[in-house]
């Protein structure tokens, strides 16, 4: 039995139990098995994102480098 076998024979018993608790721990199986997770973000969030990719096509950003040189002369004034 190949894995597309195997996977739509499980698909097809799932599909025929009802009984919720049962449902559950498979999910619970699943979830800890698969290793994507969907990342559901507010609109806000996704704005945030969006006018951030700006800043970066628009050059509005430092380096870290520069940042760290930047720190580092300022808490040398200090």
């Amino acid at each position: 039995m190949t894995a597309i076998d195997l996977k739509t024979a499980l698909i097809h018993r799932i599909a025929e139990i009802d009984d919720i608790s049962f449902l559950q721990a498979i999910k619970t199986i699943l979830d800890s098995k698969t290793n994507s997770e969907v990342l559901t973000l507010t609109a806000k969030e996704r704005d945030d994102i969006m006018a951030s990719k700006k800043e970066l096509e628009n050059g509005l950003f430092i380096e870290s480098k520069d940042l760290d040189k930047e720190i580092q002369e300022w808490l040398s004034e200090k």
